[in-house]
């Protein structure tokens, strides 16, 4: 479904757009699933829909739970489709017109294994030189929470015995878990193979580098990786200011490392980062609120600034 042409046409009618939306846009459900930047997404978001006068509520769930909840009208929003590793998860919904995917939010993304500085130095630089150093691995690939697109595919290398992995295991955990472990074993230089990703303070906080060779699995590139919004089907029907604005929200790889290391290093709370860095950088408003109204029909980009205390 093309957002451009549902969005464009409610933003150009002759009346406001806020008459066109449905009661249901009242109240906008963002999934979120753990995921330090999608945290940080997802919070500059809700800043800037309360700011407009729309109530949000955020969940936290597992991957699969996400489109299941969209798919039955139990959330409404998630900014966290990574593509292509997410297709096989989330394009059956896709395709079956249950979950709308709108426009990308992030480029330049990463996501693929990963290994020390000091394991990489080692010759450890593809996938295909793991399983002769297995037991400095203990046979094990460290990944985040059960059920999310990269364990999946860890766990189909080790099924397809890709790379000779046949015998390994994967690690269930979680993001925090994950790098708990990674940081015990870095000041002893134990081995570890784990899920990296970039935007995210890892990549400054360790020396890590990533392993080639995965390319069947997690894609080019090192698992180079596109992010969209989705929503779930109806959406931009039924609320056209909003639809306008997640067609307008675009983040960055900075921006995002930024928020994340102060969510995880500095322990800010979510909205907190995301408010203080609005009002450091408003410049991000004016093309975010482009054609935005409030709910009430009044100037979005004006009562935005006005919310979050930003002198003009």
């Amino acid at each position: 479904m093309s957002l451009g042409l549902g969005a464009a046409a409610l933003v150009m009618g002759a009346t406001p757009v806020l008459a066109q939306e449905s009661e249901s846009c009242e109240t906008l459900h963002f999934a979120e699933v753990g995921w330090t930047d999608i945290t940080a997404t997802t919070a500059l978001a809700t800043e800037v829909f309360e700011a407009l006068d729309y109530e949000t509520r955020i969940d936290t769930v597992s991957v699969p739970i996400a489109y299941q909840g969209m798919k039955n009208g139990d959330f409404d929003i998630f900014l966290g489709n990574w593509m292509p590793s997410m297709a096989s998860i989330s394009n059956p919904y896709v395709e079956e017109g249950s979950v709308d995917r709108l426009r990308a939010n992030l480029e330049g993304a990463k996501y693929t294994l990963a290994v020390p500085q000091y394991v990489y130095d080692a010759g450890v630089t593809s996938l295909a030189d793991l399983d002769q150093h297995a037991d400095k691995f203990d046979s094990s690939i460290h990944g985040i929470e059960a059920g999310n697109d990269g364990n999946q595919m860890i766990q189909q290398m080790i099924d397809d015995d890709a790379f000779g992995l046949g015998d390994w295991q994967l690690i269930d955990s979680s993001e925090a878990g994950m790098l708990s472990e990674l940081g015990a074993r870095v000041p002893d230089e134990n081995w570890m193979v784990f899920l990296g990703w970039e935007p995210h303070p890892m990549n400054t906080n360790f020396d890590m580098a990533y392993l080639e060779g995965a390319d069947d699995y997690f894609g080019p590139d090192l698992g180079g990786a596109t992010i969209y919004t989705n929503t779930r089907d109806g959406l931009v029907e039924e609320c056209g200011n909003v639809a306008t604005l997640l067609d307008n929200l675009v983040f960055t790889l900075e921006m995002e490392s930024q928020l994340m290391g102060e969510i995880m290093e500095e322990g800010k709370d979510p909205r907190d980062a995301a408010r203080d860095y609005l009002q450091a950088n408003p410049e991000v408003l004016d093309a975010w609120l482009e054609g935005v109204e409030t709910r009430d029909g009044e100037d979005g980009l004006a009562a935005v600034r006005e919310a979050l205390e930003i002198e003009s």
